[in-house]
């Protein structure tokens, strides 16, 4: 599905990703770990267009896409849930959702996430329906962000911390989409700083700091390593 080899990420003049490689498969998820400012956001938006790696590949789907723009990249199949949320606040639920879909689909179509099907899985949206972005709560917004995305119907979806900040029961809610997302077909990175939620969800587990990839395995793998996560992880 996605096959990123050894790219290399600037802000300006300051070095960022050095080298990172990843490969997401048909129907997985895969969670990348790390502390605070050691580049996984940057791995994120490096996929997506927004900020491009000066050298190196990305393959979606066998297509090279460094060069496209985030929009050309939503259009291939590419979903991304930000973590500033940025809804838009001056329109309501319903409209942030359908801001989201692609052109030429139809908000109730059979086929593919539906305003409908969001609100199944946020139930609390739909209770909201009617209301401006801006007046929602950190965790309603976090849902609109998530359903908006969905409403694109992407092939591979992009996460960057979508539980920061939530209360457990928020937070809960979130990994069952997420748990859905998956069995519909849709290939995940999720970007994550709890551990708990990657161990629970991912099929495989990357450790990055410094901008590099220093650990790949299996969520059962990292458990039996405490080294590991006392040194890359842990405060």
């Amino acid at each position: 599905m996605l096959k990123v080899s050894q790219i290399n990420t600037y802000y300006e003049k300051s070095h960022i990703l050095h080298s990172v490689s990843l490969e997401i498969k048909a129907d997985e998820i895969i969670g990348l770990l790390g502390r605070n400012g050691v580049g996984k956001s940057t791995t994120i938006k490096s996929i997506i267009g927004v900020v491009p790696p000066q050298s190196g590949s990305i393959l979606f789907q066998g297509k090279e896409t460094i060069g496209l723009q985030p929009y050309q990249l939503a259009r291939l199949g590419i979903g991304y849930v930000p973590e500033e949320r940025r809804i838009f606040p001056p329109l309501t639920v319903r409209e942030n959702l359908l801001m989201g879909m692609k052109h030429g689909k139809k908000p109730n179509q059979d086929n593919g996430w539906t305003i409908e099907r969001i609100y199944h899985f946020f139930p609390a949206l739909r209770e909201r329906d009617s209301i401006k972005g801006g007046y929602l709560s950190g965790g309603e917004q976090q849902m609109l962000t998530i359903g908006r995305t969905l409403m694109g119907d992407p092939r591979l979806i992009l996460l960057d911390e979508p539980t920061e900040g939530l209360a457990p029961q928020v937070v809960e809610t979130v990994a069952n989409v997420i748990r859905e997302i998956h069995r519909s077909g849709v290939s995940v990175l999720l970007v994550e700083q709890s551990m708990e939620v990657i161990m629970d969800l991912a099929n495989g587990v990357l450790i990055m700091a410094k901008g590099e990839i220093v650990f790949r395995g299996t969520p059962e793998e990292l458990r039996a390593l405490p080294e590991v996560r006392e040194r890359y992880l842990e405060v």
